[in-house]
């Protein structure tokens, strides 16, 4: 296919699951109801801003799409196309530890389903197209600001390596939307927007905990069914606890990896509630999310997580176990009295697991500890996962900026059992231009640090790996470029008068975050001083 027109849709989510009875869009409990159909609140004015051009393949039409004026009317919700059902979903979920009951999509509205050329299937949403039933009486639409970070953000982790939902589109409304950036009584007209957001399926732990609440088993057992023969049939036969059992494992396995991966990269999404974990292991909802600028453990970019900072960096991973307990409970009515239900519990003990050896494992690989003699990856041994429990406990001790510092260390050299280190500080250079206080890096501090990779330079040496060779491995794994809190923003303030440029400069240089970019090393440093504590770089909201 090629035009906008000659996209199929072929909607099973609608088709097979039960919908809200009522067809009024107002703000009401959903009750036995996967979904409620609801269409698009048309703008005034739609322009587009930006598109993704790999997103613009994936459904199999013409990049030149996206010039035409019918592309923003679509994706700005005043025109659908031909077999388009659409619908906002029904779920629950905690939020920030507590059961908040139902929620739904408040903003969120599926267009359909499309059938891609290779055969798979790619869910079409809009954010920020108007209320719906799970509005809670707000008016469902979204901001440039919100919804330039969203675009960015779904392209860059794709393009990082981290599963996630997609971007296909950022249109311009042409509309205000007043909004209260830091609910501080301060409220503005703002420029309205709406994003096309795509995947498999937008499916979350909470669509299923919504109808375990309610002891609405028969809907529970019918979405999670149509889960089984539609996301997972491999799992198993539908209607089976065994199947059920596997489902959930399979989720726990996706959804710590997923999660590794952010740590890996730096990312804190900022509102771990369970309805914003997918089924599919992929990352959902950009909201008041943040990348590490300085290593810090404790750093969460929300305001509404500032004091209790559940959804800090380094919680993150057991704030997806504790999550993946919830999906449990909500699942354990449909396993019965038998073992499979004994099951849950044992996997929830091998999550558990898993996510003790494997955050120290991402580190071993982000120093190229992994990389053996002959280039294969080697397991990691204690002297491995000391080093790096030596490491985390240096960088939070200086302001140092965590996706410079492991790009710079791989330019380091691995030293022979017998080689001496120099006299001068030549070991620090691969790594300087990390620290944004190098006044701090006093005597003490350097000697330490200095004692840490000299140790960490002969493991190396011991290792036997060429320089070049774990430098390859090394800076595959650590990015070069991410996006930064700061270049979000100015994206965003250009975006906001006009100027679309830097988005689609940062949607370039994203593309290809783990190699050298010359033209674009003005993007590969530390955040900016004037950055410090500017709403947008350090301090977000969930209306961010």
């Amino acid at each position: 296919m090629d035009s906008l027109e000659d996209l199929r849709f072929d909607n099973r989510f609608v088709r097979e699951l039960p919908g809200d009875a009522v067809g009024e869009n107002y703000c009401r409990p959903v009750l036995e109801a996967c979904y409620s159909r609801v269409s698009p609140t048309p703008v005034a004015d739609p322009s587009l801003v930006a598109c993704s051009a790999e997103v613009v393949e994936a459904l199999g039409l013409a990049l030149g799409q996206g010039a035409r004026s019918e592309f923003a009317e679509v994706f700005a919700g005043n025109r659908q196309l031909a077999g388009m059902r659409p619908y906002a979903a029904c779920y629950g979920g905690h939020q920030f530890g507590n059961w908040a009951g139902q929620l739904g999509d408040g903003r969120a509205i599926a267009l359909g389903e499309v059938l891609t050329p290779g055969g798979g299937r790619l869910e079409l949403q809009l954010k920020g197209a108007g209320p719906t039933p799970y509005s809670r009486g707000a008016d469902g639409r979204a901001v440039m600001r919100s919804s330039v970070r969203e675009f960015l953000c779904s392209e860059a982790m794709h393009h990082l390596g981290v599963p996630t939902t997609r971007a296909l589109s950022l249109v311009a409304t042409g509309e205000s939307v007043v909004r209260d950036m830091f609910y501080d009584g301060n409220p503005r007209p703002e420029l309205g927007a709406v994003v096309c957001r795509v995947a498999p399926s937008f499916l979350r732990f909470g669509n299923y905990q919504i109808f375990a609440a309610r002891r609405d088993y028969r809907t529970l057992r019918k979405l999670l069914d149509f889960t089984l023969r539609h996301y997972y049939p491999e799992l198993g036969p539908v209607g089976e606890a065994g199947s059920y059992l596997r489902f959930f494992e399979e989720v726990g396995r996706r959804t710590l990896a997923t999660v590794l991966e952010w740590q890996r990269v730096g990312f804190v999404h900022g509102v771990m509630n369970t309805d914003n974990m997918s089924i599919l292991g992929l990352t959902i909802d950009y909201g008041p999310y943040g990348w590490l600028d300085d290593f810090d453990p404790d750093w969460t970019p929300n305001t509404t997580d500032a004091h209790g900072r559940r959804y800090r960096y380094g919680h993150q991973p057991q704030v997806a176990l504790w999550n993946l307990a919830r999906l449990a409970e909500a699942l354990a009515p449909l396993m019965g009295d038998g073992r499979e239900l004994g099951g849950l519990e044992h996997q929830l003990a091998d999550l558990e697991l898993t996510l003790k050896y494997g955050e120290p494992r991402v580190f071993f690989r982000k120093l190229g500890l992994h990389v053996g003699r002959d280039g294969r990856e080697r397991e990691p041994e204690a002297e491995d996962l000391r080093l790096v429990a030596a490491l985390r406990s240096l960088l939070v001790e200086v302001e140092t900026d965590m996706t410079l510092f492991f790009r710079g260390l791989a330019n380091v050299c691995a030293l022979g059992a017998e080689e001496a280190l120099a006299d001068d500080e030549a070991w620090l250079v691969p790594v300087a231009e990390a620290h944004y206080r190098p006044e701090a890096l006093d005597a003490s501090y350097r000697a330490r640090l200095a004692a840490w990779m000299d140790s960490y330079r002969r493991r190396l040496g011991a290792l036997g790996a060429a320089d070049a060779l774990r430098r390859q491995h090394m800076n595959r794994i650590n990015p070069k470029y991410v996006l930064r809190n700061y270049l979000a923003q100015l994206a965003i303030d250009r975006a906001e008068a006009g100027d679309a440029s830097l988005i689609e400069e940062l949607l370039q240089l994203l593309r290809s975050p783990y190699d050298e970019q010359p033209e674009h090393q003005k993007h590969a440093v530390r955040r900016p001083d004037w950055a410090r504590d500017r709403p947008g770089c350090s301090m977000l909201s969930c209306s961010s």
